[in-house]
């Protein structure tokens, strides 16, 4: 065999190789993270420095605990594609005609929003926390980072219009919560009496978030492998990781939008609010929390962010 046959035969080898680990990785990282999860699997330190949790807690409790004291209407709908979706509704003391729904992050649950859902019943809204599909007592295989659950989201508002009447709503949501409530607001269907967004710590994209877990933590670039993981995601849950964003979603939108992000955030970085808020074409305000990492900016500084949600509600 000659010279340039045993070359040639090494680098279609290693051509080969390369695609097989590619297509292993992009498995590895599908079943990792898009089928639905047993219980919370976010690395707490990628929230921020793991010892500052033992003090958010002593923020969390209390509003947990309030929130469990109140009464509440368990709600459930159906989706666009026949999952059944569960949520709890409080009402504020007083007749309110305004709403919060609030949607939490990649496996967490809709007691986590109780910290906010807290301040807000105080500030006279009714609040609805829902468990995303996939997530807690709703039903779902696949979890649908924002590109699903944004339909989700409208499915909701539906359901409260007609059921409780067209009160002024609030929509509320943190990492995968945020990037659903962005890209839900640009939907063209949108209810008139959605007015506004707060997004905390929201991804552009679930192909830039996982390009970007893949070169933090594995060192790896996005290409070949997202391209892959995209092309299993869709045969397998439905859709893609690059068939929405919330860079589109706020060009269309046409609600106020509140941006928040913890500036220590290693998990959803800093620079995709950076972006969500120079795309936003419509009234808009970024707040950063200097100390904060991932979806923890409201325990980090509770009195600053209740301020920063105030003075924008304010202002619209």
């Amino acid at each position: 065999m000659s010279a340039g046959l045993i070359v040639a035969g090494v680098v279609g080898g290693v051509a080969v190789l390369g695609a097989a680990g590619s297509f292993g990785v992009a498995n590895i990282l599908f079943n990792k993270v898009i089928p639905r999860q047993d219980g919370v699997k976010v690395d707490l330190n990628e929230m921020g420095d793991g010892g500052k949790w033992q003090e958010y807690m002593k923020v969390i409790q209390p509003n947990k605990e309030y929130l469990l004291s109140l009464p509440c209407e368990q709600l459930s709908i159906k989706s666009k594609d026949g999952l059944t979706l569960r949520g709890d509704y409080y009402k504020a003391e007083n007749s309110s005609d305004k709403l919060v729904i609030c949607f939490h992050g990649y496996t967490s649950g809709r007691m986590s929003s109780c910290s906010f859902a807290a301040f807000m019943l105080k500030e006279g809204y009714d609040c609805l926390l829902v468990d995303n599909r996939a997530h807690g007592d709703s039903e779902g295989e696949y979890i649908g980072f924002g590109i699903l659950d944004r339909y989700d989201c409208l499915s909701w508002i539906d359901y409260v219009n007609e059921k409780y009447g067209k009160k002024e709503i609030l929509l509320y949501g943190v990492s995968m919560g945020a990037t659903t409530v962005i890209m839900a607001s640009a939907d063209k269907k949108l209810p008139d009496n959605v007015k506004a967004v707060i997004a905390d710590c929201a991804f552009t994209s679930p192909f830039d978030v996982f390009s970007h877990v893949l070169k933090k933590d594995y060192k790896l670039p996005a290409f070949p492998t997202m391209e892959i993981n995209n092309r299993i995601c869709k045969k397998k849950a439905g859709y893609g990781f690059k068939d929405y964003s919330t860079l589109d979603a706020v060009k269309e939108t046409k609600c106020s939008i509140l941006f928040i992000h913890g500036e220590e955030d290693n998990f959803v970085p800093v620079w995709m609010s950076d972006k969500n808020y120079e795309a936003c074409v419509t009234k808009k305000a970024l707040v950063k929390i200097k100390g904060a990492g991932h979806g923890a900016s409201y325990y980090e500084n509770g009195e600053e962010y209740r301020k920063a949600v105030k003075d924008f509600l304010d202002s619209i």
